[in-house]
C-alpha cells in the first residue's frame, strides 16, 4: 500500500474487497463458466444493434435522466418515473442505500450477498448479521425492533437460492417502521414475487433490480431500485454529486432496446428455469442435497465428496462454479449457475466421473 495512502485505505484498514480472481480466471481461461450467475444467453439481436447505434454519439454526454429509459421501465413496472434510480449495476445502487440510509446501522442475514458486508465496512457502518436457520431460511420474527437499522434482504436470497413470501416481507417492514426495508431482487425473475408494488404502501421500503441476470446485460452494468418519490429524490441527488453521468450512452440503448423484447427476456427466464430444475433433479438422483433454488443457480453438498474436492476437480476439467469456504455451515456447498442445457450437460458428466472417482 502506498505510503500516501492513509485512514481507511491502508493495510490494517480491515476492508475485505470482493474477490474477482476465479472471475477472471474463468473469463481468460476456456471454462466452461457457471460460476458467476450470468445468463447464457447473448443480449437480443435489437439490444446489439441499439449499442452499434449508440455508438456513433460517444462524442456527446450521454442523458444523466435515462429518460426514455427511465419512462419505458416505469411503464413495465408499473411505477412512477420519479420513483426509479439507476445505478452502474445494483452494486451502485447498493452503496447509494448504505451512503444514505445507514447511520443508524444496517442488518442483514449471515449467509447472503457478500458485498452488504463489505459496503457496511467500507462505509464504516455498524453492522449485525442474523443467522439464517438449519434449513437456510430466513426467519422474519429475527427481524424485529432493530432501532433504526437499515434492512437489507437478498431475495431469493444468495447462495442458497431460497425466497422468501411477500407475506413474510411484509411482516419484516411492519415490524421496523422506522428502518428501510431494502429488497435486492437480482434474482426475482427466475421465481418468487417482487415487492415492487409495495413501494405505494410503504415509505421504508426500496426494490433493486438489475439487468445482469435475466436480462443478458451483466457487462452493461445497469441496475435500478424502485421507492417513493421522497427516498428518490434523496438518492438521485446523491447520485447527482457525485457520478451523474453514471450510465452510459449504449448500455441506456442496450436497456430501452432489451426492454422492447420483454417477449426474449421472458423466453429465456423460462428455458433457464426449466434447465435448473431438471438439473436440480439430476443432481439430486446423484446423491446431491439441493435447495429449492428460485434464482438462475443452484445450490448444492454431495452426501459424501466435500465441496471443496468437487470444485477442485472440476476446475481441472475446465468446469468453473463457486465454492464458499466460509462460513463452515456451506463450507460442503457449491453455487452451480444454470447454464445452457449442453453446459449442464457437460457439468453432469464430469461430475458422474468426480463422483465415482472420489467414492472408491
Amino acid at each position: 500500500m502506498s505510503k500516501f495512502l492513509h485512514s481507511k485505505f491502508n493495510s490494517g484498514s480491515g476492508l475485505d474487497p470482493y474477490d474477482t480472481s476465479e472471475e477472471l480466471e474463468s473469463m481468460n481461461g476456456g471454462y466452461v463458466r457457471l460460476n458467476t450467475n450470468e445468463s447464457p444467453f447473448e443480449p437480443s439481436v435489437n439490444a446489439i444493434k441499439a449499442v452499434r447505434s449508440a455508438a456513433g454519439t460517444l462524442n456527446f454526454y450521454s442523458d444523466p435522466d435515462c429518460t426514455k429509459l427511465r419512462e419505458k421501465l416505469a411503464d413495465l413496472m408499473d411505477v412512477k418515473p420519479s420513483e426509479i434510480v439507476f445505478g452502474n449495476g445494483s452494486d451502485e445502487i447498493l452503496n447509494f442505500l448504505f451512503t444514505a440510509f445507514c447511520e443508524h446501522g444496517a442488518v442483514f442475514p449471515d449467509i447472503t450477498y457478500s458485498f452488504y458486508k463489505i459496503l457496511a465496512k467500507f462505509h464504516g457502518v455498524d453492522f449485525s448479521m442474523i443467522p439464517i436457520d438449519e434449513n437456510f431460511k430466513i426467519n422474519p420474527e429475527d427481524y424485529k425492533n432493530l432501532n433504526g437499522k437499515t434492512i437489507f434482504i437478498a431475495n431469493p436470497n444468495a447462495p442458497t437460492g431460497l425466497f422468501l413470501s411477500l407475506e413474510d416481507v411484509e411482516k419484516i417492514i411492519n415490524q421496523n417502521p422506522e428502518s428501510l426495508t431494502v429488497i435486492d431482487e437480482a434474482y426475482v425473475d427466475f421465481g418468487g414475487e417482487s415487492a415492487k408494488n409495495l413501494i405505494h404502501k410503504y415509505k421504508n421500503l426500496a426494490v433493486v433490480r438489475t439487468f445482469s441476470k435475466s436480462r443478458s446485460m451483466a457487462g452493461a452494468r445497469l441496475g435500478w431500485c424502485m421507492t417513493c418519490e421522497e427516498n428518490a429524490k434523496d438518492i438521485n441527488d446523491i447520485k447527482n454529486t457525485v457520478t451523474p453521468y453514471n450510465i452510459n450512452a449504449m448500455t441506456q440503448a442496450a436497456a430501452l432496446a432489451t426492454l422492447e423484447d420483454e417477449d426474449i427476456t421472458q423466453k429465456n427466464i423460462k428455458l433457464i428455469k426449466s434447465v435448473r430444475d431438471n438439473t436440480k433433479n439430476r443432481l439430486r438422483e446423484m446423491g446431491f442435497e439441493v435447495t429449492d433454488s428460485s434464482a438462475n443457480f443452484l445450490f448444492a453438498r454431495h452426501k459424501t465428496v466435500s465441496g471443496e474436492k468437487i470444485f477442485e476437480a472440476l476446475k481441472r476439467c475446465r468446469i468453473m462454479i463457486r465454492h464458499f469456504s466460509q462460513p463452515e455451515k456451506i463450507a460442503d456447498f457449491n453455487r452451480i449457475t444454470v447454464g445452457t442445457a449442453e453446459q449442464m450437460q457437460i457439468l453432469l458428466e464430469v461430475l458422474k466421473r468426480v463422483i465415482k472417482n472420489e467414492t472408491r
